[in-house]
């Protein structure tokens, strides 16, 4: 009988993270426990024995769509490349990917603009752990930090511009191609 209460758990809390992260892309946050509960069909205090309070919650929010954005760049990753960049290739394409597969990665890139939240501690913290960890992937991965630094800042501003609205597929497409290139060693193929 463990194993159904734990499946119960397992989806509440995925309806609780899934309610909140887009009550707060939508209203910031500003966004109450009683409307997050209202939006994952639980009450209340269900939210608050699963997550505590409500600065808890936003920690696991951003870890949930933090690992989200993870997985979604290591599914992107070809071991068959052999030479540098294989990771920053794999988070451009998984930034930049069309459509509806690049709900993580754009949920993680608006994270930047989730009024509030660099305002707890324990979030700027995990953040910046993240970060780290990116910057150390990425390091390993065999390219120059100042190509790193532009096709990674580049890429999410791909994302923070088609979430603004300003990209459409196609431009997200030319786009993703650009980064890929650039993240090889060597220059553009065409003229730019």
């Amino acid at each position: 009988m463990a194993e159904p209460q734990k499946r119960n758990t397992e989806r509440t809390r995925r309806a609780v993270l899934d309610a909140a992260m887009h009550a707060i892309l939508d209203s910031g946050t500003g966004v109450t426990l009683a409307e997050i509960a209202e939006s994952a069909g639980v009450s209340k205090s269900g939210l608050i024995h699963h997550f505590g309070t409500r600065d808890q919650l936003f920690v696991a929010v951003v870890k949930d769509v933090s690992e989200q954005l993870r997985e979604a760049v290591v599914a992107e990753l070809d071991l068959s490349e052999n030479h540098p960049g294989k990771m920053l290739r794999a988070y451009v394409r998984a930034l930049c990917k069309g459509g509806a597969e690049a709900a993580a990665a754009r949920d993680f890139a608006s994270a930047a603009n989730w009024n509030g939240l660099y305002a707890i501690p324990a979030i700027a913290a995990l953040l910046e752990e993240y970060d780290a960890w990116w910057s150390e992937q990425f390091a390993a991965d065999g390219l120059s930090a100042e190509r790193i630094q532009i096709v990674r800042r580049a890429a999410e501003g791909v994302v923070a511009a088609a979430l603004q609205g300003g990209e459409d597929e196609l431009s997200i497409a030319a786009a993703r191609g650009l980064l890929l290139e650039l993240a090889t060693e060597g220059s553009f193929r065409r003229p730019l």
